[in-house]
């Protein structure tokens, strides 16, 4: 699949202001600093489409971008941003839940991981609430360019590893890289079979 074009639509922290009627939708969350924005502006192949900031926890907001007029890209607040204070923490995440577990056009949730670190609980203990939750999701990890081939690979293994010690199977996983464009059609063709097998 190839993006023609992708706009932005609407920001909000109430889902229930999120755009109406039936479109799809496929929502990107992460902790603070994983390369959201960049991975969102190469997918659709536009700079600037969604803020990147050197400054953790940007967004704040529900970012409804409308792709090729049939379907949403949803930017989703960060999670675990420790400077925030505990009342902003406490609703960013009444935002993010609320989302998550209340929109029925939620198709796919890519939850991203920084492929250079090792498993962190805070990212364990959100994959397996999704989990418990029943919440479609596929892991992408980001800044792939950032290692090497054999230590990439490591890492992915470990996180897998990790993560089978409590689940069963394993959802899809993505490796990507914004700056070679990594992962961009592997990522989209996904989308794409999604939406087919929506129809």
């Amino acid at each position: 699949m190839e993006i023609k074009k992708a706009a932005f639509v609407i920001s909000n922290t109430d889902v229930r202001k999120c755009p109406t009627g039936q479109l799809p939708e496929y929502a990107f969350i992460g902790r603070s600093n994983v390369g959201k924005s960049s991975l969102i502006n190469m997918l659709t192949g536009q700079k600037g489409l969604a803020m990147t900031s050197q400054k953790p926890g940007k967004t704040q907001l529900i970012n409804h971008f409308i792709i090729d007029d049939s379907w949403y890209l949803v930017d989703l607040p960060g999670y675990g941003y420790a400077r925030l204070g505990a009342s902003n923490r406490e609703s960013l995440r009444r935002i993010i839940e609320t989302y998550i577990l209340m929109r029925e056009q939620l198709s796919n949730l890519f939850v991203l991981i920084d492929c250079r670190h090792e498993p962190q609980k805070i990212d364990v203990e959100f994959l397996s609430w999704l989990g418990e939750n029943g919440i479609p999701f596929s892991i992408v990890f980001t800044k792939a360019d950032k290692l090497s081939y054999s230590r990439l690979r490591e890492n992915v293994e470990a996180y897998q590893q990790k993560l089978l010690e409590t689940w069963e199977e394993l959802p899809p996983i993505f490796v990507t890289s914004s700056e070679k464009k990594n992962g961009r059609e592997e990522l989209l063709d996904y989308i794409d079979s999604i939406n087919k097998s929506l129809y």
